[in-house]
C-alpha cells in the first residue's frame, strides 16, 4: 500500500514556488489524492524522480511536456470531480486508465 504524503512534505510543498513545474504536479497530484508511487509509473520515471521534481529540482526537457500534460489533466479532472481518488485502488485505477495500460506491465 502507498504511503500519503508527510506533513514535513506538505508544509515544505506550500512554501515552494508554485510556477515551476514540478511543484504544479506535486500540488495537484496532493490534491488529487495519487500518491507518487503512481504517479511516477505513469509518467515512466523513478518515485525518487518524482519527488526530485516535487521539491523543485529541474525536469528534463524530454519529461516536461509529459509532466505540464499531465498535471493540466489532473487539475482538469479534479475541476469536474472526478477526483480525489477515495482510495488507493482508486487512484491506481485513474492512472491505468490514463495511460492505457495496468500497473507492473511494462
Amino acid at each position: 500500500m502507498s504511503r500519503s504524503y508527510s506533513e514535513a512534505f506538505l508544509i515544505e510543498l506550500h512554501k515552494a514556488n508554485p510556477h515551476r513545474a514540478g511543484t504544479a504536479l506535486a500540488l495537484a497530484c496532493v490534491k488529487a489524492n495519487l500518491p507518487a508511487k503512481y504517479v511516477a509509473w505513469a509518467l515512466g520515471v523513478t518515485r525518487m524522480t518524482a519527488f526530485s521534481w516535487f521539491r523543485g529540482k529541474p525536469i528534463r526537457h524530454r519529461n516536461l511536456l509529459k509532466v505540464e500534460t499531465f498535471t493540466d489533466l489532473v487539475e482538469s479532472d479534479t475541476a469536474k470531480g472526478l477526483l480525489p481518488a477515495k482510495s488507493n485502488k482508486a487512484a491506481l485505477e485513474y492512472l491505468e486508465a490514463m495511460v492505457g495500460r495496468k500497473y507492473g506491465t511494462e
